[in-house]
C-alpha cells in the first residue's frame, strides 16, 4: 500500500512540473526543456525554443501567442546558439536564470545579475506585454528582457540611456531572416549635445530620426500622440523614448530589419498580416548627410537635383556639385563670414533640422530671445523652436556646419539660418517681389474668373436654347464629360455602339496632382509603351497610371486595345481599370493600384521568398487559371492574353492574383478559338512555339503560357534561367528530365520549407508538363486545367515532350519572326510594384 501511494505522489509530482512548463511562471523548482512552452496569463506572449530555416542552432525566444506566423520578439541566446534540442531554462542555485545545453558544464547564457541572491528564491515570470521579469523572493524586479532588446521595440519597452546605471538599451537587426545573430544596423538614442534618435549601420549614422519635439521625432511625420502614448524623458537620470497603444487590444512593434529598414506596423487579425503605419528610410534624403554639411535635400523637387544650399551659401565643389555629387556640402558664399553687421535669419519652412549633437538647448527662451541670443554669438549658425507642442517654446541653437538638413512636403519645423547683411538683403527683396507678385496673380485670377463665369453662363444659355430646339439622345451621350467609351476614347467609333459607358474620363492635371506631376518619387517600372506611376487621389484611393511615351514606337494601338477589351472584363483574377486620360499628346490608363508588387518579383525576390509557402503559391496558380478560364470562355468576348507572364500577374493587398496588361490581347469571335498574325508579340519564354515560329495563336496558346508560370511558380526560378548541370537550358527541358527519371521533388523552391504535399505538388509539376506539350491539340484546355487543380482525385495522363525541348526546336527563328513588340528580357509591359 506505501508502495503503490508513493507511485500515485510521484506520478501527480511529475505531472505538476510538466503542467508548470505551460503557466507563467518558472521557479528553482522546475526546468524549461526544449519542447515546453511559457505562456503569459493572458496568452499574450510565449517562451520557449525554435529555430530558423533548415537549421538546427535553437534558440530561447518570446514570440507572440495569438499570430499564426511565429513572429520572434525577443532571443535570449542569439549569439550563442545550442546545436540540437538539448537545451534547457531553469534558476540556478544564484537565482539567475541561465540556460544550458545538456553535459553542459558552463551556461550557455545568463541573466548574470550581479547582486548577491544565494539562499534566496528567484522566479521569471512571462508578462502579457511579451516582458520577462525575474523577482527575488520580496517580489522585486531584478532583471529583465524589456533592458536588453534585441531587433524589436514593443509598447511599454524603453529606448534609451541610463545615465546613472551605463545600461544603453537599443535594438539590432537580425543578420539575416533565419539568423538572429546581431546585424549591421541598429536603433539608439544619441545622448551627445541635445539627444536624438539615430539608425547606424556598422556603426556609423545612417538615418536620424532627429530631435524630439514635444509630440515626435523630428524626422517622423507620422509617429504623433494622435495614434500613441509616447513617453520622452530626458533629465539628469536618464534619456528615453517610450510609448504604448491608446487601444490595448491593437498588437504593434516596431522592428529594425537586416536590410536596414525600421519599420512600424500593427497586426491584422482579419486579413492575418502585419499593417505598416511607416518605415524609413523611406526616400534619398532620408540616408544621413545625403547632401553634405550646410546644405538641404528635397525629395519633393521634380526633375532637379535635390540638394540645395541653404541662404547664403554655395556648393563648396561646383565642379562635383554639377555632377550630383553634393558630398562636399557647401560654404559660406563668397568666403564672407559671419559676425558682421546687419546679420539676420532666412527661414527655411517645413525642415527636418539638422542633427543636434552640436545644438545646444535652452527651454526658457522664445524665438525672439533664441534670435538676440545666436546674434550674439559669432560661433552660432542656425536656431530653430525645441517644442512644437508648447507653441513654440524653447529654443535650440547650433553651432558650426548644418548636416542632415532635409525638406518635408507638409510637416516639418521652421528653421532660421544666418546670413550675411548682402544675402539678408537680398532675400528681402526676393521676399518682397514675390508678395507683389503673388498679389498680381490674385488679381488676374478673380478677373479670369469672371470672364469664365461669363462664358460658362453664356455657353449654358446657348446650350438650353438648342435642347428645347433638339431633343437628340445622341447628341447628349456624346457631350457627356462625366464618361466615355473605350474606342470614343482613342478616337475610333467605329467598331462600338454609342452609349457604352465604361470608364471614367480623368483630367491631365487630376492625374498630374495624383502622381506629384509624375515625380520619379512615384515611379513604379517601366517598359516599352512608357513608365507606370503610383498616384493618390483627394479622397485617398491609390491609383495606378500607365503612361503612354510620346517617343515610344509602339503603343498606341495597344493602348486602345486595352482600353476597348479590359473595361468589358469583370472578374476578380483581371486587374481593374478605374478610367483613362486623353489629352494633348497625353495617353493614360488608370488602374486600381495592387501594394504587393507582381508575381516576378514575389517569386524570384530571394529576400522576399521567405516570406511565402505553397499555400500561397496554390492559391496564386489556381486564381490565375481561373481568370484565363473566364478569358477564354465565361467572358462576353473570348479573349487570347498573348503576353501572360510572371511580371504580368498582379498581387493585391490580400495576395490574390489579377492578370493584366491587356495590350497584346486578341478578340476572337463566338466560335474562334484560334488566328494568325504576322505581327509575333509577346515574351520570350513563355510563347508556345506555334505562335512564335508561325504567328499561329490559339487559346492552347496561353496554356503553355500559364504551364511555363505554374512551373515557374513551384520551382521559384525563371524560365530563361540556365541550368548547366542539365544539357537542356532551359526550365521546362530540366523539369522534363527530373520527371521521366522520378525526381521531380529536386526542383521544388527549397524557400517553400516542409508546408506542402510531395502528392499535390508532383500533381501540379504534371499539370505543368501536360499545359507545355509540344503541339497545341495534346494541351488541356483551361477549363481542364481548374477542374485537375481543384480534383485531386482525377487521374492525369502522363505529359508527352514538352515544346523547346531538342535543340532542332531552338535555331533562332524565333527572333527573326518577332519585331520590337516582343520582350526579349525579363522586364514587363506594366511592371506594377510598391514603393
Amino acid at each position: 500500500m506505501n508502495a503503490e501511494k508513493g507511485l500515485v505522489y510521484a506520478l501527480l509530482l511529475l505531472f505538476l512540473l510538466q503542467v508548470s512548463t505551460c503557466l507563467d511562471i518558472l521557479n528553482q523548482n522546475n526546468t524549461l526543456k526544449d519542447g515546453n512552452l511559457l505562456v503569459s496569463s493572458g496568452k499574450m506572449f510565449t517562451l520557449g525554443f525554435f529555430s530558423r530555416g533548415n537549421s538546427s542552432h535553437r534558440y530561447v525566444g518570446i514570440w507572440y501567442s495569438q499570430i499564426s506566423e511565429q513572429t520572434i520578439v525577443w532571443v535570449a541566446n542569439r549569439e550563442r546558439p545550442i546545436s540540437g534540442t538539448s537545451g534547457a531554462l531553469s534558476i540556478d542555485s544564484d537565482g539567475n536564470l541561465v540556460l544550458y545545453e545538456t553535459n553542459g558544464s558552463f551556461p550557455v547564457w545568463s541573466t548574470n545579475v550581479s547582486s548577491a541572491l544565494s539562499n534566496h528564491s528567484t522566479t521569471a515570470q512571462l508578462m502579457d506585454s511579451g516582458n520577462l521579469v525575474l523577482r527575488d523572493f520580496s517580489e522585486k524586479m531584478i532583471w529583465q528582457s524589456f533592458d536588453y532588446p534585441t531587433d524589436t521595440v514593443l509598447p511599454l519597452m524603453k529606448i534609451g540611456l541610463n545615465r546613472k546605471t551605463g545600461l544603453n538599451q537599443f535594438i539590432t537587426s537580425w543578420k539575416s531572416p533565419d539568423d538572429p545573430t546581431p546585424g549591421n544596423y541598429s536603433l539608439k538614442i544619441d545622448a551627445t549635445g541635445y539627444a536624438q534618435l539615430f539608425l547606424y549601420k556598422d556603426g556609423n549614422p545612417y538615418w536620424r530620426a532627429g530631435s524630439w519635439t514635444g509630440d515626435r521625432w523630428s524626422g517622423i511625420p507620422e509617429m504623433t500622440r494622435a495614434y500613441l502614448n509616447l513617453s520622452f524623458v530626458n533629465d539628469p537620470n536618464e534619456v528615453s523614448i517610450m510609448y504604448d497603444v491608446i487601444d490595448a487590444s491593437i498588437i504593434t512593434r516596431m522592428v529594425v530589419n537586416e536590410s536596414g529598414s525600421l519599420r512600424r506596423s500593427a497586426w491584422h487579425d482579419r486579413d492575418r498580416r502585419w499593417i505598416e503605419f511607416w518605415f524609413a528610410p523611406k526616400d534619398q534624403c532620408d540616408y544621413y548627410g545625403k547632401c553634405g554639411p550646410n546644405s538641404n535635400c528635397n525629395p519633393y523637387i521634380t526633375g532637379q537635383f535635390e540638394c540645395t544650399c541653404l541662404p547664403g551659401l554655395e556648393p563648396k565643389s561646383p565642379g562635383d556639385w554639377y555632377l550630383r555629387d553634393a558630398s562636399a556640402g557647401c560654404v559660406r558664399r563668397g568666403g564672407v563670414s559671419v559676425c558682421r553687421s546687419g546679420e539676420g535669419f532666412v527661414r527655411v519652412a517645413r525642415a527636418k533640422v539638422p542633427d543636434t549633437s552640436k545644438a545646444r538647448a535652452n527651454m526658457s527662451l522664445n524665438l525672439k530671445e533664441c534670435e538676440e541670443e545666436c546674434l550674439r554669438d559669432c560661433s552660432c549658425t542656425a536656431y530653430a523652436s525645441a517644442s512644437e507642442s508648447l507653441g513654440g517654446s524653447g529654443c535650440l541653437i547650433w553651432h558650426g556646419d548644418l548636416v542632415d538638413t532635409k525638406t518635408f512636403a507638409d510637416s516639418g519645423q521652421d528653421l532660421y539660418v544666418r546670413v550675411d547683411a548682402i544675402e539678408l538683403a537680398r532675400h528681402r527683396k526676393t521676399r518682397s517681389l514675390s508678395q507683389k507678385a503673388m498679389v498680381a496673380i490674385i488679381l488676374v485670377s478673380i478677373l479670369t474668373a469672371l470672364l469664365l463665369a461669363g462664358f460658362f453662363l453664356y455657353g449654358l444659355a446657348i446650350k438650353k436654347r438648342r435642347d428645347r430646339r433638339s431633343h437628340n439622345p445622341q447628341v447628349s451621350d456624346m457631350t457627356s464629360s462625366t464618361y466615355f467609351n473605350g474606342p470614343q476614347c482613342v478616337k475610333d467609333r467605329s467598331d462600338e455602339p454609342r452609349g457604352n459607358r465604361d470608364v471614367p474620363l480623368f483630367d491631365l492635371s487630376t492625374v498630374a496632382s495624383a502622381t506629384n506631376n509624375f515625380s520619379v518619387l512615384n515611379k513604379l517600372g517601366r517598359g516599352g509603351f512608357g513608365s507606370v506611376y503610383k498616384g493618390v487621389m483627394d479622397n485617398g484611393m491609390e491609383i495606378a497610371v500607365k503612361r503612354l511615351s510620346k517617343h515610344s514606337g509602339q503603343g498606341v494601338k495597344e493602348f486602345k486595345n486595352e482600353v476597348r477589351l479590359i473595361a468589358k472584363l469583370q472578374h476578380r483574377n483581371l486587374v481593374r481599370i478605374l478610367g483613362c486620360c486623353v489629352e494633348e499628346d497625353e495617353k493614360m490608363l488608370i488602374y486600381e493600384y495592387l501594394p504587393n508588387k507582381s508575381l516576378d518579383t514575389f517569386l524570384f525576390d530571394r529576400p522576399m521568398t521567405t516570406n511565402n509557402d505553397w499555400r500561397k503559391r496554390f492559391e496564386i496558380a489556381s486564381g490565375v487559371a481561373r481568370g484565363l478560364l473566364y478569358l477564354h470562355q465565361d467572358s462576353r468576348l473570348r479573349i487570347i492574353h498573348r503576353d501572360l507572364k510572371a511580371s504580368n500577374i498582379l498581387l493585391d493587398a490580400a495576395m490574390n492574383p489579377k492578370i493584366s496588361d491587356f495590350g497584346m490581347a486578341r478578340v476572337c469571335g463566338g466560335d474562334q478559338i484560334q488566328g494568325n498574325t504576322n505581327r509575333v508579340v509577346g515574351t520570350y519564354g513563355y510563347m508556345a512555339p506555334e505562335y512564335a515560329m508561325q504567328g499561329q495563336f490559339s487559346i492552347k496558346s496561353d496554356v503553355y503560357s500559364y504551364g511555363v508560370l505554374l512551373l515557374e511558380i513551384i520551382t521559384g526560378q525563371r524560365n530563361s534561367g540556365c541550368y548547366h548541370m542539365n544539357p537542356f537550358c532551359y526550365l521546362i527541358g530540366h523539369v522534363w528530365e527530373l520527371w521521366k527519371g522520378g525526381k521531380c521533388m529536386d526542383i521544388v523552391d527549397k524557400s517553400i520549407g516542409n508546408t506542402y504535399s510531395e502528392e499535390i505538388v508532383s500533381r501540379c509539376i504534371q499539370i505543368g508538363l501536360l499545359c507545355v506539350q509540344r503541339y497545341a491539340s495534346d494541351r488541356p484546355t483551361m477549363s481542364t486545367v481548374v477542374f485537375m487543380l481543384g480534383n485531386a482525385d482525377v487521374v492525369l495522363p502522363f505529359p508527352k515532350q514538352p515544346a523547346f525541348i531538342d535543340e532542332s526546336d531552338y535555331n533562332g527563328n524565333i527572333q527573326l519572326t518577332c519585331n520590337e513588340t516582343c520582350s526579349v528580357n525579363r522586364v514587363t509591359i506594366t511592371a506594377v510594384e510598391a514603393c
